[in-house]
């Protein structure tokens, strides 16, 4: 089993920039595909973006392509997230996950494991 914990999380102004980090712990990271997820309060949680075990294969939402990029570094059990042009509607609960399938399955259903979240607010 893994244990993921985010960080990176805050408040910045509409336009900026933030990374999230998770760092996962348990088992080496390269046995899993990893995603993020977010969930706005009132909203329902979802896919942000995922990437494969070799970072070979990325995804991510229509909602975030393009201002959003997925990266991981197996070498330190870490995966990232890079977040530019944030807009207000960004503003969430952000989640890591783990997943003993292939990325592209987070898209059509819930992952493995989770980590706690982080907070992303975007002011306009």
């Amino acid at each position: 089993q893994v244990q993921l914990v985010e960080s990176g999380g805050g408040l910045v102004q509409a336009g900026g920039s933030l990374r999230l980090s998770c760092a996962a712990s348990g088992r080496t990271l390269s046995s899993y595909a990893m995603g993020w997820f977010r969930q706005a309060p009132g909203k329902e949680r979802e896919f942000v973006a995922a990437i494969s075990r070799n970072s070979a294969s990325i995804y991510y939402a229509d909602a975030v392509k393009g201002r959003f990029t997925i990266s991981r570094n197996n070498a330190n059990n870490t995966v990232y997230l890079q977040m530019n042009s944030l807009k207000p509607e960004d503003t969430a609960a952000y989640y890591c996950a783990a997943d003993r399938g292939i990325a592209n399955s987070m898209i059509i259903r819930s992952p493995d494991y989770w980590g706690q979240g982080t907070q992303v607010t975007v002011s306009s």
